[in-house]
């Protein structure tokens, strides 16, 4: 893993509403007010990292708490079983755009943000592994999940 300093020390304030993180940036003569779109986890990461920082560990364990309360249930996302050496079913959720994926080896995956056309496409190939490579991996975010 590769580490890079970073400088945060002219963020004044952050906040989140409504899938925006908000910034209150210090540039010197003027006070930016900034947002950019970005879930609830990158704020919540940014509070943890600040409470980690400020050797806050009570603060960092309830902030880690609260995280964990906040991640959505893993709804059952109805799958289909694919012939590939890659996967054994494939699902999506188009209410939550998440492509969840079993492969062959027992892990499960959900990749959110993912469009119908690519859910499509992914569910229609011939080579659901070429596709999951071209089009999915690492292009998604994702997360393992217990089933």
């Amino acid at each position: 893993m590769k580490l890079t300093k970073i400088d945060l020390s002219n963020i004044m304030a952050i906040g989140h509403d409504n899938d925006q993180l908000t910034l209150l940036i210090d540039r010197g003569e003027t006070i930016e007010y900034l947002e950019i779109p970005a879930p609830v986890y990158a704020y919540q990461g940014l509070q943890f990292i600040d409470a980690i920082a400020t050797d806050n560990i009570i603060e960092a364990a309830a902030e880690v708490e609260r995280i964990e309360e906040s991640e959505p249930e893993d709804a059952d996302i109805p799958m289909l079983p694919v012939r590939s050496g890659m996967a054994s079913a494939i699902g999506y959720d188009l209410d939550r755009q998440t492509l969840q994926v079993a492969f062959r080896n027992g892990s499960v995956y959900q990749y959110s943000d993912v469009d119908l056309d690519t859910w499509e496409d992914f569910r229609k190939s011939a080579s659901v592994g070429k596709v999951y490579n071209a089009k999915i991996k690492g292009i998604f975010p994702s997360r393992r999940v217990e089933h």
